[in-house]
């Protein structure tokens, strides 16, 4: 009735403007009248009255007004027009590479491009007689990288590189923060919507993509409010737009190198590349590692047909061929489910005598009813062998002689470890995993004239949250949980502090 509003939509990563409302126009009946999400977002770009029809009005209108129906119905038909050929006006993609599967830096470029949903195309330099269009300066003989159809990233390629190329933030704006939060997995996602939301200044630091390893998970199916299950990499850019929008930065390709604490209670954060911050409070959310297969040979072919972990982007790379998996954890059923869409053959390698110790009942009922999909339990690998890449691997079943198999790809998800070596050296720990609230106080180091809050390290201001804490629940719905319950611990730990931290 009054007012611009302009429509934006996420096209491959950027916020793009489509097109704007003025007085007169209507939107929003798409989504209404068709049933489905709202093909984009609406924002004012001025002060605007406007007058609001939930579903039921609109519907009633129509049936009601002949004037107003054929008004509402024939925009509707224009936009779905113009929505077709919107679509067909895109590029296919943002990224275009070329490559070679077993460089580690194009792995990683891949991987992170997905879990962002940058869409990419690339093209095998070994095996592919067609590469994907380049610019010529780009034409090296290893890794090619060009963003957006004319940016070459220059030689050597990165994912830092490529994500400043994209417009990633990749550096922290300030040099103070109410909460520096270390770890991008859906614990610390959790605490950035949160702590952003309630206005905190916060700042996220993520070494990959957000998401952490839950991020490569093809499919959650028992997450609270998802009744047909997500995928990671959808959960985890959900709560990255969440924390975007509500303020916090989210600094990626960056690795904390040291946390130094100073009597006064603050701290400072120490960045690769010589970058530090200082915050009032710390929430260290960084997960775990894969565990290391002890079988020789395994580490000659590690990104060579040996990899820790599943991610989605690894299924081009194995279409056709013999995947084994190692584990019997609900990480490596929703691997095996994921790659059977892909290769000739999925074979899990279990060491357990079934899968119901280890897996969660939905998912090895799934897994049963899949015929390319075999379970071998009592399983170990021995050995791996091949020339340039895996070839073949020596399994071992209890009580019989060691078998080899033609193998093309072996994914390794056999549980995880805690690093945490880097941390500062008076923080408690227990087999390498951070101790908190109860732990702390029943032990020596608690210097504080109060008991510690329940997420907090002997480190007075110092929270820990997700798989990194003693005795956590590893699943995504409490890491979740208990980052953004350590928001409301640092809301009352900062209460306490009567010193404000300079700007």
């Amino acid at each position: 009735m009054d007012g611009t509003t302009e429509v934006l939509k996420d096209v491959m990563g950027r916020r793009t403007e489509v097109s704007e409302h003025k007085p007169g126009d209507f939107f929003g009946e798409l989504a209404i009248l068709m049933a489905t999400a709202a093909p984009a977002s609406v924002r004012a770009k001025t002060a605007c009255h406007l007058a609001r029809l939930d579903p039921q009005h609109l519907q009633e209108l129509i049936r009601r007004s002949p004037e107003c129906s054929a008004v509402i119905l024939q925009t509707l038909n224009e936009r779905v027009q113009v929505v077709q050929k919107y679509m067909l006006s895109l590029p296919s993609s943002r990224v275009q590479m070329v490559g070679s599967k077993f460089d580690d830096d194009c792995r990683e470029i891949r991987a992170f491009l997905s879990l962002n949903r940058i869409p990419y195309e690339w093209a095998d330099r070994d095996h592919s007689a067609h590469p994907a269009p380049t610019d010529q300066a780009c034409e090296v003989a290893g890794l090619s990288v060009v963003v957006d159809g004319s940016f070459c990233v220059s030689h050597p390629p990165t994912v830092r590189k490529v994500a400043e190329a994209l417009g990633f933030q990749t550096a922290p704006h300030r040099q103070g923060y109410d909460v520096v939060i270390i770890g991008g997995g859906p614990a610390g996602l959790a605490a950035a919507v949160y702590g952003a939301s309630e206005g905190l200044s916060v700042l996220l630091v993520e070494r990959k993509a957000p998401g952490g390893q839950a991020g490569t998970s093809s499919r959650i199916e028992n997450y609270l409010g998802f009744p047909n299950g997500i995928s990671g990499d959808d959960l985890s850019q959900r709560a990255f737009r969440q924390a975007v929008k509500f303020g916090a930065e989210v600094v990626l390709t960056r690795e904390v190198q040291e946390i130094i604490p100073h009597p006064d209670g603050a701290y400072t954060i120490g960045l690769d590349g010589s970058d530090s911050v200082g915050t009032k409070t710390v929430i260290l959310a960084t997960g775990v590692a894969w565990r290391r297969l002890e079988a020789d040979g395994v580490d000659r072919f590690i990104g060579r047909g040996v990899l820790y972990g599943a991610a989605r982007t690894e299924a081009p790379t194995v279409a056709g061929k013999r995947v084994f998996i190692i584990g019997g954890g609900n990480s490596a059923g929703q691997a095996a489910l994921f790659f059977a869409d892909y290769a000739s053959s999925v074979t899990m390698l279990v060491r357990s005598e079934d899968l119901k110790r280890s897996m969660s009942q939905y998912l090895s009922d799934q897994i049963a009813l899949v015929p390319g999909i075999r379970v071998e339990t009592k399983t170990q690998v021995v050995s791996a062998d091949g020339t340039d890449c895996l070839k073949a691997i020596e399994t071992r079943k209890t009580g019989e002689s060691v078998i080899r198999r033609a193998a093309d790809a072996l994914f390794v998800m056999i549980g995880a470890d805690a690093v945490t070596h880097w941390l500062p050296p008076q923080l408690q720990r227990e087999n390498g995993y951070v101790r908190t609230g109860r732990e702390v106080s029943d032990q020596p180091g608690w210097a504080a004239d109060r008991a510690p809050f329940l997420l907090e390290t002997n480190l007075p201001g110092f929270f820990c949250v997700g798989d990194i804490r003693y005795n956590s629940i590893k699943r995504v719905s409490s890491s979740v949980g208990e980052g953004s319950m350590a928001v409301a611990f640092v809301h009352q730990y900062l209460s306490l502090l009567l010193k404000p931290f300079p700007e």
